[in-house]
């Protein structure tokens, strides 16, 4: 899943964007309004997380101008001003919720992933496609008994093919939700990854279940019998 965070604090936003990456997100990082805007509107992220005290635009202006340009992405606000004067107005702009600095790490990444589920189809922490089990909250994977160990990227490649079960995703389209800004979108290295995410998964003879489609991409897909 990739993110947004655009906050200024010089320490602050890379320990966010540190810690997110630990939990095997992708993250971009800006600490200007403007910058935020623009990423925003360029890219398509599972979550922004915006400081209200923003050099340039400040974050509910941001929040603001996505809603009207009809953006659905959820928006966790992340400030010192407290007030339920500043609640509702981060909340009436259209933010989704509201977290009041200082605050714990672990807060702060339970609040992602429940916002997360809110926007998916499924509402528990653990996604899942016939006998493979991925629980958002531990971060283990199992396929029926058995328990797979994945590398944090090869994680995240396998939580986006199950929150988009059946669905055929371009690289680019994978590229864009589990690689971050900085890294290489090349197609070879989609491809590298999926091969040891499908070794891993059938590592005990299980059938395939990752489908390739040439030219068009990779689906999650049942089978063929």
């Amino acid at each position: 899943m990739r993110i947004l965070i655009a906050e200024d604090h010089p320490s602050l936003g890379p320990d966010l964007k540190e810690g997110m990456e630990k939990f095997h997100y992708a993250v971009d990082l800006v600490s200007d309004g403007e910058d935020a805007l623009t990423m925003a509107l360029t890219i398509s992220y599972d979550l922004i997380v915006l400081d209200v005290m923003l050099p340039s635009l400040s974050g509910f202006e941001v929040c603001r101008q996505l809603r009207n340009q009809k953006r659905t992405v959820p928006i966790l606000f992340l400030t010192a001003r407290s007030t339920i004067d500043d609640r509702v107005t981060g909340l009436d702009l259209g933010g989704d919720d509201y977290l009041t600095k200082p605050f714990a790490f672990r807060e702060f990444e339970a609040r992602v992933r429940a916002l997360l589920r809110r926007e998916g189809p499924i509402k528990s922490s653990a996604l899942s496609f016939l006998d493979i089990i991925l629980n958002t909250s531990t971060r283990e994977v199992h396929r029926g008994a058995r328990q797979i160990l994945l590398s944090p990227k090869e994680y995240a490649l396998l939580e986006f093919l199950l929150r988009h079960p059946r669905q055929v995703l371009s690289r680019t389209t994978i590229a864009e939700h589990v690689w971050d800004f900085e890294a290489e979108h090349f197609s070879n290295v989609i491809d590298v990854y999926i091969r040891t995410l499908r070794s891993k998964l059938c590592a005990s003879g299980e059938p395939d279940i990752i489908q390739t489609h040439r030219g068009a991409g990779y689906q999650l897909k049942e089978p063929e019998r």
